[in-house]
């Protein structure tokens, strides 16, 4: 899911193809991408007419630039690198959106509570919070989410037994890949949780709210 800004005018247009989440945010109703005016979703919606396809993997896509950027990832050309990490990219857009990881630039910004952010994606997340959208639900317990990777991390811990990630000292598996790194940190002797108010560190965070509570009468 993407969100592409746009400086054009903002106008109504109560067609059903296209869902308006706030005052300045049309999303697509076949891949939920959004646009801040009306008209970049009409050209978006281009993209789904599936007139160009890729040869290699019958992937299709709305214009011959989009497909251009897209057989890169068959060929690996990444004709974009990075001039501070040197890293390299497949297509512009992905240049300029890791570009910010250095400068700091944020030009993504909330309207309702004017929090910014660096990419695209985490605004339209972070609008939900404001507008209590959970679009996608699990269809075995119908239980919604705003984010489909917590969609993805609730039916893999709560409806199968899946463990994909397994620690490389021991073996031992987890449903999460966060359990596996605090578990981690019993073979490495790690404590990144530390007390602000003295010296001590705590492998699990846990520990550190315990220590919290009873050393600095902090927390309930």
């Amino acid at each position: 899911m993407n969100i592409e800004a746009d400086s054009n005018d903002i106008t109504e247009h109560p067609h059903d193809d296209g869902v308006r989440h706030t005052d300045k945010l049309y999303s697509c109703a076949h891949c939920e991408k959004c646009f801040t005016a009306y008209n970049s979703l009409s050209s978006h919606k281009n993209v789904h007419s599936s007139k160009y396809q890729c040869a290699e993997c019958g992937k299709c896509f709305g214009s011959h630039g989009a497909l251009t950027v897209h057989r890169r990832s068959h060929s690996g050309e990444k004709p974009f690198e990075c001039s501070v990490c040197s890293k390299r990219f497949t297509s512009s857009g992905h240049f300029v959106t890791h570009r910010r990881i250095h400068s700091g630039e944020k030009p993504f910004k909330c309207l309702t509570c004017d929090k910014t952010f660096s990419q695209s994606t985490n605004l339209n997340t972070h609008m939900r919070v404001h507008t209590g959208d959970k679009p996608y639900t699990c269809s075995l317990c119908t239980k919604s989410f705003n984010q489909f990777s917590r969609l993805q991390t609730h039916k893999r811990c709560v409806h199968t037994y899946r463990r994909p990630y397994d620690c490389h000292y021991c073996g031992k598996l987890f449903k999460r890949c966060g359990d596996l790194k605090r578990h981690v940190y019993t073979h490495t002797d790690a404590k990144p949780y530390s007390c602000r108010h003295c010296s001590e560190c705590f492998t699990q965070r846990g520990q550190l709210k315990t220590h919290l509570l009873k050393s600095h009468n902090e927390g309930t």
